[in-house]
């Protein structure tokens, strides 16, 4: 089976580039099938997290979670079965697509330098996007490496065909009128990951996160959301890190997806946690935080889709 589905990549890579055949296209890479498994689970509501090609804990994860999902074995390893249900949820998808960056890829504004201190990040007016590529690899979910290895001498500037990760441009994940009520988000600490689960248990997107820390251990329990803010100010209160400068002071970092709680804050209940983004995609799952729970960018925007003032939070 799984032999099958590398003949199946095959040819809807060839499919793909025939579609692109009349102008122009940077030529369709090999896609391994890690990086191809990367794009599937991304599309199915199973986020690895950042897109990178390589295998590890994220992706190990997603896969027992998908598969728990879907009656197999939470192996977490991809095993003809669970290749073929993730192929015939993922849909008939080339796993890269050609995309022509456009004027806004590059408008900006980007924020070129952004200090590593905090206090020294206050005095910013903008977290942005450092350049382009930061961007565009946040927009398709993957590292700006992956993107680079896909794109050997690219510039990534306006008008220039790159071959991207086809992760939805339109999230097929969003909540929609008359859908399945959201009956949790749950935390778990044993798996660094983020369930959203409907009334009866069934999950409905896993995401990983990084969450707590031994100075900081994940506030066990049973919250609620009570709002969410898109593009949040950050309000750095240094009594609260218990490794913060003793000089630092409290201050405000402003908006941005390089802002310390990235592009979206969702309260809860319990004071001074949230769930929210992060400026550093690639650490997810892999470090410990200052307690609150951190995914990247574009997972804390799929589970600000669905979280509502109200919707149960359980850590655990």
């Amino acid at each position: 089976m799984q032999m099958n589905f590398r003949i199946a990549l095959a040819v809807s890579l060839i499919v793909g580039s025939v579609a692109f055949a009349q102008t122009p296209r940077r030529a369709v890479p090999v896609v391994q099938e890690t990086l191809a498994a990367q794009i599937m689970l991304d599309r199915v509501g199973f986020s690895p997290g950042e897109i990178d090609g390589r295998s590890g804990r994220n992706v190990q994860e997603a896969v027992a979670a998908f598969q728990r999902a879907h009656a197999l074995e939470a192996s977490g390893r991809l095993d003809p079965m669970t290749w073929r249900r993730l192929s015939e949820r993922a849909g008939n998808h080339p796993p890269l697509v050609s995309y022509e960056i456009t004027d806004a890829d590059v408008a900006g504004p980007f924020t070129p330098d952004i200090p590593a201190d905090l206090m020294e990040q206050s005095k910013l007016p903008a977290l942005s996007y450092r350049q382009p590529l930061e961007a565009l690899a946040e927009k398709f979910h993957a590292s700006p490496q992956l993107l680079q290895q896909l794109n050997a001498g690219a510039a990534f500037g306006r008008g220039e065909r790159v071959m991207v990760p086809n992760v939805a441009a339109v999230d097929p994940l969003a909540p929609a009128p008359g859908s399945r009520p959201v009956g949790k988000l749950v935390v778990s600490k044993a798996t660094s990951s983020l369930t959203i689960q409907d009334n009866q248990g069934q999950v409905l997107f896993h995401a990983p996160v990084t969450s707590g820390s031994e100075h900081d251990p994940l506030p066990v329990g049973m919250w609620k959301v009570t709002g969410v803010q898109q593009m949040p100010e950050f309000h750095y209160n240094p009594a609260l890190f218990w490794d913060a400068n003793p000089s630092h002071s409290k201050a405000r970092i402003a908006p941005g997806p390089n802002n310390p709680v990235g592009v979206v804050w969702i309260d809860i209940s319990k004071e001074h946690y949230g769930i929210h983004g992060t400026p550093e995609p690639s650490r997810i799952g892999h470090v410990q935080s200052h307690g609150c729970v951190r995914l990247t960018n574009w997972d804390a925007q799929r589970v600000a889709m669905w979280a509502r003032p109200g919707t149960t939070v359980i850590f655990e």
